[in-house]
């Protein structure tokens, strides 16, 4: 069957540049969004990156703000990771994300690489899987199979924000006495 033999084919060899392959001089949002074409699996003309969800990005915090209207390298990484991720997550979940790798990485570019990692393996692992599942006659019990392995690591996926979310909660809560400690042993001293 054709089309799930370059599915198969591009899951096996499509994937993002390294960040050392990435531009490293700054692009004009046409530029970008053309560049952009290149480094996600896209099947559907309708399915690209446009300005206005650039501009989205931005203002919801996903994406530093351009350096007078050129975007550099740094966003181009960020867009990538952005662009494969809202494909199964919020915008609130991949902000969530994109901040604790930053802060985990403690850079764009080797959470970029730890991105890219990761990508590489879940798309060598589903075209592997396809293998299993090359009847033609078969593409219902195919596309439940691939929709079950979605819900499952959907079902992970989600865990794991939980759990990220909540620890940082945590983390803001334990922070907020410290915060108000000073202020109540100041007030105590001047009723005293």
């Amino acid at each position: 069957m054709v089309d799930q033999t370059e599915l198969q084919n591009r899951l096996r060899t499509q994937r993002p540049v390294d960040w050392e392959q990435l531009p490293d001089f700054s692009l004009y949002m046409d530029q970008v969004l053309s560049y952009m074409d290149r480094q996600v699996l896209r099947f559907d003309g309708d399915d690209g990156l446009t300005a206005a969800m650039v501009n989205n990005y931005t203002k919801g915090g996903l994406l530093p703000r351009a350096e007078g209207k050129k975007y550099s390298r740094e966003h181009l990484a960020y867009l990538t990771v952005i662009c494969v991720l809202k494909q199964v997550l919020s915008t609130r979940d991949m902000k969530l994300l994109l901040d604790q790798e930053l802060k985990d990485s403690g850079s764009v570019d080797t959470g970029y690489a730890t991105f890219c990692r990761s990508l590489d393996g879940s798309m060598s692992l589903i075209a592997d899987q396809m293998d299993r599942y090359q009847d033609p006659e078969k593409l219902a019990d195919s596309a439940i199979h691939f929709a079950l392995l979605s819900y499952a690591a959907g079902a992970a996926s989600r865990r794991y924000v939980t759990m990220l979310r909540r620890r940082q909660e945590e983390q803001e809560a334990a922070k907020e006495p410290a915060r108000e400690k000073p202020v109540r042993q100041k007030k105590e001293r001047e009723d005293a």
